[in-house]
């Protein structure tokens, strides 16, 4: 009796409803949110002329799949890695809602619907930014994660692909103003990835995952590249109005939000606890959106 009542619970925790979100789940929404902001900025502001809402509609479309895709992908192949650590255990695969084979299938056709999208109704030059972001984060980055902490480096690259996809879904073209948003959202990576090692170093280490922190517990290093690329931020943050790209009301608001991000850098590193790495990791979320968002609405 005990035990076919174990099995009657086992079929009712994994319900349509709870299949169903546990795919969402896999996709990782909040990511990829960010990331399609960043993406529809790049767009907006590549934009000369009258604006193309079916190319913009299309476009972010086929980036929304992209990075649920990638997303997915990247869980199916931590599925050995994620039940090690507190904060990934209860993830989608770790759980059993999904099976692996289940994740990448999904993660696959995701992938595959995304790039056919952006080859056909997009143009070719995104479709081949978007396979550098399949292969960077999916096939580089992820298996990295537990081979050299330089991995944080080598996933900012396809990290800070979005908004440059953006831009040439537009334009079709790679110009000055396009490297411009790659480099923010690149440099951008490091104090908001660095954060999230930090308050989670034992995890990583227990996963055996060569984040910067678990290299280096010290932290000294950790959070001395935190303030670097912080500070090499601030004067790339501003190039959209030394390209003419966004006007004097972006230039000084990027100003203050550096300063702020830079603050709560200092701040963090000098106390060295989770607490202050949690309140950098909340500057760094909102930083980046606010920051395309007030390039945006002053666009030139």
């Amino acid at each position: 009796m005990d035990s076919a009542a174990v099995k009657i619970d086992q079929v009712r925790a994994f319900s349509v409803r709870e299949k169903l979100l546990a795919y969402v789940e896999l996709t990782k929404p909040r990511i990829a949110f960010l990331l399609v902001l960043t993406s529809a900025a790049g767009f907006y502001l590549a934009t000369v002329g009258n604006f193309d809402t079916v190319l913009f509609v299309n476009s972010m479309v086929a980036i929304t799949l992209l990075a649920f895709g990638v997303a997915t992908l990247n869980q199916w192949v931590e599925r050995d890695i994620d039940p090690l650590m507190e904060r990934t255990a209860n993830r989608p695969l770790p759980a059993k809602k999904v099976t692996p084979t289940e994740a990448l299938v999904f993660g696959i056709l995701q992938c595959a619907v995304a790039q056919a999208y952006l080859f056909f109704l997009v143009n070719p030059l995104t479709a081949v930014l978007g396979l550098v972001v399949i292969v960077g984060y999916v096939l580089v980055y992820t298996p990295l994660k537990t081979r050299t902490s330089a991995s944080t480096a080598i996933g900012a690259i396809p990290g800070a692909l979005p908004p440059l996809m953006g831009w040439t879904a537009a334009a079709n073209d790679i110009t000055l103003g396009a490297w411009a948003l790659f480099a923010m959202q690149f440099l951008w990576q490091f104090p908001h990835f660095f954060a999230i090692a930090w308050m989670y170093r034992e995890q990583y280490k227990k996963a055996g995952i060569l984040m910067l922190p678990v290299v280096e517990p010290s932290g000294r290093l950790t959070f001395r590249q935190i303030i670097l690329f912080t500070i090499m931020l601030v004067p790339v943050s501003v190039a959209p109005f030394v390209f003419g790209i966004s006007g004097n009301i972006f230039f000084y608001g990027a100003i203050v939000l550096g300063i702020w991000f830079l603050y709560a850098s200092v701040r963090s590193a000098m106390d060295k606890s989770n607490e202050r790495a949690r309140s950098l990791l909340l500057v760094s979320v909102l930083y980046l959106p606010l920051l395309f968002i007030l390039m945006v609405a002053n666009k030139l």
